[in-house]
């Protein structure tokens, strides 16, 4: 059984917006989508997804690489079978002609705004089974959201795991 305690900390958490729980955008893994492919690969060591942006002046985004994406990338093009709707996924390929991020990020990423609430982001996770959403302001990245980063601020609210709310 759930304790009261718990029970109000999750409310108050699942009304906290996103803009409060999100990191800077100087802390996230953002490449523009000219950079090369050897630079993805490169933040893919230690991180699970790079945002492709316009350029950093604009912050439009572009798409997201994951890093299971990365299996594409690497395959030769031959281990494509060619069917209606896969012939794309060879040109992400290095030796299918793949040169820079733009090539290989998947388009239209899943985005939330800054204004939505942890309960929403929660659920559109869910709904879409993704560990992390781009936070979006008319188009721009502003931050991402992840199911690393609710834990972490739930653990912060609880004030459990030596994680706090800086004050």
């Amino acid at each position: 059984m759930i304790g009261v305690e718990l029970e109000s900390a999750l409310e108050t958490f699942h009304s906290m917006k996103v803009k409060a729980l999100m990191p800077k955008p100087e802390t996230m893994p953002i490449v523009e989508e000219d950079s090369e492919i050897l630079n993805v690969l490169k933040i893919l060591r230690t991180r699970h997804h790079v945002w492709v942006v316009e350029n950093r002046k604009t912050m439009k985004l572009v798409g997201v690489i994951r890093y299971l994406d990365v299996i594409d990338v690497l395959l030769p093009p031959k281990s494509y079978k060619f069917k209606l709707g896969t012939t794309s996924r060879t040109m992400k390929s290095l030796l299918g002609g793949a040169t820079k991020a733009g090539d290989v990020a998947e388009r239209n990423p899943l985005t939330i705004g800054e204004d939505a609430t942890v309960l929403d982001a929660l659920m559109k996770m869910r709904k879409y089974r993704v560990q992390v959403l781009a936070v979006v302001d008319d188009g721009r990245l502003v931050g991402e959201i992840s199911l690393r980063i609710l834990i972490d601020g739930l653990l912060r609210l609880l004030r459990v795991g030596g994680a706090q709310w800086k004050e």
